[in-house]
Formats: structure tokens, sequence, C-alpha cells
């Protein structure tokens, strides 16, 4: 039995759930710059190049999470240049009622904090070259250490136009909320079978496929010893692409030995993990 995801893997789209879908569908258009893939009764999902990076449920009858549960750290969108990154954080400025919750230098990526109206976080990012990276073997050096906002946009974008829709733009990882990161690395490394990038202790484990610095992390931070979640607001799927059946079913074999329940349709396999976030292979 293969132990690995498939370096191929990659992030699919993220779906929240909403009290308010016309709110949060205008907020992820106006600042990361998605545009309407598709829509059906009470689902809009947004995108850029006829792929959806963010579906959005409308739930109005959820109440939201408690900040201290299991859940949803944020959704990373990766975008293909410095230029994008900057027109983004632009658009982001713009809007009333922004909440901008920082900056961070991972020596692998450039990124900028924000959260969205339902307190969803959103982290817009940049990568490095991979030839930029450095690894212990098989541990990549992330650090997180500021650097200047505005000097960043001045650079990259100076008085260039931040408008338009960002060609090439990513999830790039999703980053959870667990109760302890030794759970965590079981599921996700020995289970679903990412390979651990990197860790901060017991706080924060980094997750990745095919030698990309991480394509996942979980942390304690808010959310130490939290249990299984209820069905609020906020994170309804997280969705992963793995290349081909052989990959599915390899999947499918290590979650089954582990004792994770699943539920398979041939083209899908959907499982929570320990906390009740919902992950779904395709």
């Amino acid at each position: 039995m293969n132990d690995l995801l498939p370096d191929a893997t990659h992030m699919g789209p993220v779906t929240l759930r909403t009290a308010d879908l016309a709110r949060l569908e205008r907020w992820y258009q106006a600042g990361p710059g998605l545009v309407q893939v598709a829509e059906s009764p009470g689902v809009v999902e947004l995108g850029v190049d006829g792929r959806t990076l963010v579906r959005l449920e409308a739930a109005p009858d959820l109440r939201g999470p408690n900040p201290q549960d299991a859940g949803l750290f944020h959704t990373a969108v990766l975008y293909p240049d410095h230029t994008s990154l900057a027109a983004a954080v632009v658009r982001m400025t713009q809007i009333p009622g922004m909440v901008f919750a920082g900056v961070g230098d991972h020596h692998v990526s450039q990124a900028f904090y924000f959260v969205d109206p339902d307190g969803n976080g959103v982290e817009l990012y940049v990568d490095r070259p991979r030839s930029a990276w450095q690894w212990q073997g098989d541990r990549v050096h992330m650090t997180t250490e500021g650097f200047d906002p505005s000097a960043f946009v001045a650079q990259h974008l100076g008085s260039g136009d931040a408008t338009g829709t960002p060609t090439g733009a990513t999830v790039g990882h999703v980053h959870l909320q667990v109760g302890d990161v030794t759970t965590a690395r079981q599921f996700y490394v020995d289970a679903l079978g990412f390979a651990e990038t990197a860790a901060y202790g017991a706080q924060a484990v980094f997750v990745s496929a095919g030698g990309y610095h991480h394509h996942m992390a979980m942390n304690t931070w808010n959310s130490a010893g939290a249990g299984r979640r209820a069905n609020t607001l906020g994170l309804g799927l997280v969705d992963i692409v793995v290349p081909g059946a052989d990959g599915l079913g390899a999947a499918r074999e290590r979650l089954t030995a582990r004792g994770v329940q699943t539920a398979d349709d041939g083209r899908t396999l959907s499982f929570d993990d320990p906390w009740g976030n919902r992950i779904r292979l395709s």
C-alpha cells in the first residue's frame, strides 16, 4: 500500500456556509478578485479561469462557530505573481470595514492576512521560487517575519491597475484549527498520506504532497483541547484533488485500515477528520 498521496495532489475549492450569501459573495469578488463561476439555489461558486476556488452555501438557520472551536483557521489564495497579489491588497483596502490581520514573510512566501465578514480567516499570498526554499532533509525552513505592506504594494504595483480578475490564482493551502497536533499528525500524515514538512512543537504541523511547503496545516493556537465541532456556519468542506483513480484507491485503503469511515461514490471519497471537519478527495 502506497503511504503517500501522489506528488501532483493539490487543493480544490473550500466550501463556506454563510447566513448572508450576497454579502460574502460581494466580499470575495471585491477583494480577492474572484468571479462567479456557477450558481444554483442557495449556492454560489467563485473562482478564476472557470475554476471554483470558494463555494458559498446559504445556511441561514445555523449559528456561528465559537472562536475556540475546531474548524477553519484560514483559506489561502495563492496568486501567480507579486503584481497580482499587490493588486488584490489594494482592492482589499477599498472594502468598507475591511479587517486586516497582518502580514507574514515565511521565507517560502509572502502573505497578507484578512478576516471576511463572517469571521473566516483569509490569507492572500505569493510563493518565492522553489529554488529559494531551504530544506533540511524532508523539512522546509519557514519563518514568520514582518515586512512593510505599503512598500510591497509600491514595489510590485506602483500606480498600476488594481482591477481585473487574477488569472492563475488557486487555493494554495488550507489551515485548520484542531484540538491537538499529535492526533492531527496521525490523521493527515499517517492515514490520509500527506508528508510532514514542518512543525512548531505541539502547536502546529504543516503537511504537503510533492514537495510543496504545505498544502494543509493544523494548529491549536485558538483551539487547544477542542472536541468534535458542532454543525455551524463557517467551514463546510475541504476539497483535495488527487490525480488518478490509483491515488484515490490508495487513500481509501489507508483510511479504512485506520478505522476512518468513508463515503465512496467511485469518483470521490468523503470523510471527517477527528474534529468533524469534512474532507473530500476527488
